[in-house]
């Protein structure tokens, strides 16, 4: 889940024994997103793969979903489809159609550590604009994350997203950023997928935050719906996104949220 508006802290150094605790929690995350997969089709309802997501973390993995009572989200996931940016609620009346694009946003606490992460989902047979979208956007993702380093800045994880978004003529949302996290689900570094070079702090080793990057195919202004929670694009124009947990190494960063599917 995106940050915003949280209370600035101190921003925490994690431990080599710290880290493979985040390192468990985030395996957990990326396997709801594996498992979830296959049930990803036309025709079944954000509720449905709500509820699926919310038995598996509890009953297979024994652990918690982070999202269900955070700061009164009610569901495991946000299920955000189309032109909706991030943040949205999961329901059995929202169908998934041929062609929808759809992000899925989970977080899992093991033995008090969070593992966050989102993956997009073409849903059915889409279209190749469509298509593009999701993948310009992973690569904005890895981008960032490849510009992860001690020593280098937080706005050089920005600045690597920015260009190639804006080089394939889409926007980055602004409003909305990755975040610190740990045994606190948002916490410092707020880590924005837009600016300068050489800007923001220094990254050190044992720093660990998302990445998050949403992409629109339109402008980068955003809407919140009725709900409090949901995100839209203004102009009803597709967005997408794509996540994963970092931890700074000592020769760059590791991924905690690495799916089986990914650098094959």
């Amino acid at each position: 889940m995106s940050s915003y508006n949280y209370k600035k802290m101190k921003i925490s150094i994690k431990n080599s024994s710290e880290i493979e605790k985040m390192r468990v929690a985030g395996k957990l995350a990326a396997e709801v997103l594996e498992m979830i997969t296959p049930y990803v089709i036309p025709g079944v309802s954000t509720g449905e793969l709500d509820k699926i997501c919310f038995d598996h973390i509890v009953n297979n993995q024994n652990a918690i979903p982070a999202n269900v009572g955070y700061k009164g989200y009610e569901k495991t996931i946000c299920a955000s489809v189309n032109q909706v940016i991030c943040h949205g609620i999961p329901n059995n009346q929202k169908i998934l159609k041929d062609g929808d694009i759809l992000n899925i946003d989970v977080t899992v606490i093991k033995d008090g550590w969070h593992g966050d992460t989102s993956k997009m989902f073409l849903v059915g047979k889409c279209a190749p604009h469509n298509e593009r979208l999701v993948r310009i956007t992973q690569e904005c993702l890895y981008r960032g994350i490849e510009a992860v380093k001690p020593g280098a800045y937080l706005g050089d994880i920005g600045n690597a997203i920015q260009k190639h978004a804006e080089s394939n003529y889409y926007s980055v949302v602004e409003d909305y950023c990755g975040h610190g996290i740990g045994t606190t689900y948002h916490e410092e570094p707020q880590v924005l997928h837009y600016g300068k070079s050489g800007s923001g702090i220094k990254l050190k080793e044992g720093m660990c935050f998302t990445i998050e990057p949403m992409i629109n195919q339109g402008t980068k202004f955003s809407k919140i719906l009725s709900d409090g929670w949901t995100v839209e694009t203004r102009d009803g124009r597709n967005s997408a996104q794509w996540e994963h947990t970092i931890a700074v190494t000592k020769d760059g960063s590791e991924i905690l949220t690495k799916r089986n599917e990914e650098f094959q």
